[in-house]
């Protein structure tokens, strides 16, 4: 598939070797090189797919995920220096999708581009989910809570699918793991976690009393049929 890809790297030489790969797979690639261009553009063109570097002049990258994610559901990949974990998941808590730590492999790079390319393409599908006042739209790539349009990123769009398409049905939290698969190279199941309390605060009325995305203790998570 052909993909519009909005590269923000600082370092110029990076950046145009991305660029170059993009250009090889035959996507479109539009290179930036500072956080305050990178929301500009990207609210411009709407790209597909944002290959975010972390370090970045004027805002930084961090800053660059929040403001775009409270935007739209465009999947974000990061590149940093920053290899902690605390660091990655402050990343993924923002609602990057994907992380890369440097240095790493270009080839790698488009691998993990491709795979999040493949997972947000729309494709239809002909049933909708309702539980208990929560409407998940496969085909329309939406969500409702109650009425209210709620922003998910790729990642929890995708958990709350599967567990909105069996109702009551206990996931652990290694089988919520497994329909996570491509979403991101740094996936753990304390990511998992990250991604439940996200959900929670936009879905529940009173996060830490879930009555929706419900855990069950020893074992993971269910969607109550009933909440």
């Amino acid at each position: 598939m052909c993909a519009t890809v909005l590269v923000v790297e600082d370092d110029p030489k990076q950046a145009e070797l991305i660029r170059r790969y993009l250009v090889r797979e035959g996507h479109a690639a539009t290179v930036v090189h500072d956080g305050r261009t990178a929301i500009d553009e990207a609210r411009r063109s709407r790209p597909d797919l944002l290959v975010l570097d972390v370090m970045l002049p004027r805002v930084d990258g961090l800053d660059v995920c929040r403001v775009l994610r409270a935007e739209s559901d465009v999947p974000v990949l990061m590149l940093t220096a920053r290899a902690t974990e605390d660091d990655l998941l402050l990343g993924l808590d923002l609602g990057a999708d994907d992380y890369m730590t440097k240095p790493y492999s270009p080839r790698e790079l488009m691998a993990r581009i491709r795979v999040l390319l493949r997972r947000a393409a729309k494709t239809p599908a002909p049933t909708v989910l309702e539980v208990g006042g929560l409407v998940v739209d496969p085909g329309k790539h939406t969500v409702r809570a109650d009425g209210r349009e709620i922003d998910c990123t790729p990642a929890e769009f995708r958990i709350l699918e599967a567990l909105a398409a069996e109702p009551d049905r206990v996931f652990t939290r290694e089988q919520v793991l497994e329909r996570l698969h491509g979403f991101g190279g740094y996936v753990s199941l304390r990511t998992i976690d990250v991604h439940v309390k996200n959900l929670r605060k936009k879905i529940e009325k009173d996060p830490r009393r879930p009555e929706r995305l419900v855990t069950v203790f020893g074992i993971g998570y269910k969607m109550a049929a009933r909440p």
